[in-house]
């Protein structure tokens, strides 16, 4: 049976410095895994966005990665496709994945996420 399974792509903020060093590090951490992700900087491709039906706004401000299904993820599930990848991302994956965990997660991502937006002067 042959599988139609796509490469993951992942749209990071190529503007973010943070952002930049965050795609390294994981694409070190990964190791082969890596080769099954493709990076697509999101800076100045609104159309585009719009045309896979990510909102160019949320794309700032969210994590958005289309999985081997084709499937948009935003947010903690973005970060959980990804880290399902990464046999040392695997644990903490699990953990933040947990309902009493995950709401506290979301909230530090979208604190540090809007206070970085906003010293770049980009929200």
């Amino acid at each position: 049976m042959s599988s139609n399974h796509h490469p993951i792509t992942v749209f990071y903020d190529g503007a973010c410095p943070s952002c930049v060093r965050d795609r390294q590090r994981y694409q070190r951490w990964a190791g082969q895994a890596s080769a099954s992700v493709c990076w697509f900087d999101i800076t100045g491709q609104e159309e585009r966005l719009r045309a896979l039906g990510i909102d160019p706004r949320k794309a700032l401000t969210e994590l958005h990665v289309s999985d081997e299904n084709q499937r948009i993820r935003s947010e903690l599930d973005a970060y959980l496709v990804l880290m399902a990848k990464v046999p040392r991302l695997k644990p903490l994956a699990w953990l933040i994945s947990r309902p009493a965990i995950r709401p506290w997660v979301a909230r530090l991502y979208h604190w540090r996420v809007n206070r970085r937006l906003v010293r770049s002067g980009r929200l």
